[in-house]
């Protein structure tokens, strides 16, 4: 694996063997092994988790197995840029697959569920920095021109363990148990984090000459603190409690935005992170929007499909998937084009993904199933382009 120094003949597409090569295909295979880790393992354990309750038990905890993993993930990847910065890639995303790897661990061996949602917790630390991480090397490891074809090569693997996720959760929990699928997750972490460490020797060198301040603890306990109060307030809702839980939370993210820019260089996020004149402003509020017009067909999909239509579970987890497929196939199709082409792939992308919004309004309480899963595939579809 190498960083990017010499430049590149330029031409207005870029061909597939420029990335998948002896120079850059190396560094290709990690970041795509760090995405596969975060993607897969949800998917798995959510295929997984009635076995874990008939044997656990638990029931009345199963929304933290997603909740614990998604605020590990939130944690991690905020800190992700500060540690790169600090340390490089090799030190953070070596530590990230190790955590992966004790989660895993802690997940086989538990007893009861609180101790699964100990192991989920360390799970969504370690796949979050993975996942984030991954991202953040892509723009370090390669050419400003080969940066859209490694996108799509991780949107490939999404596409992939979204297809394969539930295939593999079903394949534990048939033919052995699902111990054993957290323990093929955690090895899988093992073997990627000596990897790092071992193999990825340009991933050593800070992204900038510097060490920076402290460890940021104090706002990434209030991050972590307005997610979980948002999250606690939609278990049992009523107006009034629920109410005060979403303000608190909301409150605790806007105190965790407020002490961060007053950080100067050892911030987390960008300078002015919403601002819709600054292009990174305006990136971060696009994806935020793409996110929120997306989740509830993800977290809610399954179930009203299966409620309202009678569709089996797996069919219901798979249109869900279809999303993830159509994010995949649209960015490969998309990242060749040049430069000059993004806002135009941005813009339809963002058009896709606000008429899939209108027809899941339409057609997820009518049906018919079919058109849900194509209007999923829409919904991906744009989400990729535009990504």
């Amino acid at each position: 694996m190498t960083t990017h120094s010499d430049p590149v003949a330029p031409t207005d597409t870029v061909r597939w063997s420029e990335l998948l090569n002896r120079r850059y295909g190396p560094s290709v295979i990690l970041v795509c092994l760090g995405v596969w880790l975060h993607a897969a393992d949800s998917l798995v354990v959510a295929t997984k988790m009635p076995s874990i309750i008939a044997e656990i038990g638990g029931a009345d905890l199963v929304a933290w197995n997603i909740s614990l993993y998604e605020i590990g993930s939130i944690v991690a990847g905020a800190a992700s840029g500060l540690l790169s910065v600090r340390f490089g890639l090799r030190t953070p995303m070596s530590m990230a697959a190790l955590l992966f790897a004790i989660g895993c661990l802690a997940s086989v061996v538990a007893p009861t569920m609180p101790v699964m949602l100990v192991g989920r917790l360390l799970q969504g630390l370690g796949g979050g920095g993975l996942v984030s991480l991954s991202f953040v090397a892509v723009g370090l490891l390669f050419p400003k021109r080969l940066i859209a074809r490694a996108m799509a090569a991780i949107s490939t693997l999404w596409g992939v363990s979204a297809f394969l996720g539930p295939l593999a959760g079903g394949f534990f929990v048939e033919f052995f148990n699902w111990r054993i699928g957290f323990a093929f997750f955690g090895v899988q972490a093992l073997l990627l984090g000596l990897w790092i460490w071992f193999g990825a020797r340009d991933f050593g060198s800070k992204t900038q000459d510097r060490q920076g301040g402290r460890f940021p603890v104090l706002r990434l306990m209030c991050l972590c603190a307005g997610v979980v109060l948002i999250a606690y307030g939609g278990i049992d809702v009523s107006p009034v409690k629920t109410g005060l839980l979403v303000a608190a939370g909301f409150a605790m993210l806007g105190t965790f935005l407020a002490i961060d820019a007053r950080k100067g260089a050892d911030r987390l996020l960008p300078m002015r992170p919403f601002d819709l004149r600054r292009p990174a402003g305006a990136a971060l509020l696009m994806i935020l929007a793409f996110s929120a017009g997306t989740i509830a067909i993800t977290a809610y999909g399954p179930l009203l499909v299966t409620m309202l239509h009678g569709a089996s579970a797996l069919t219901a987890g798979y249109i869900v998937a279809c999303s993830s497929i159509g994010w995949t196939v649209v960015a490969v199709s998309v990242s060749g084009y040049s430069e000059r082409h993004d806002p135009t792939f941005i813009a339809a992308g963002m058009c896709l993904v606000t008429a899939s919004i209108i027809g899941f309004a339409l057609c997820v309480p009518t049906g018919p199933v079919w058109l849900i899963a194509i209007i999923s595939f829409v919904e991906g579809g744009g989400f990729g382009m535009a990504w």
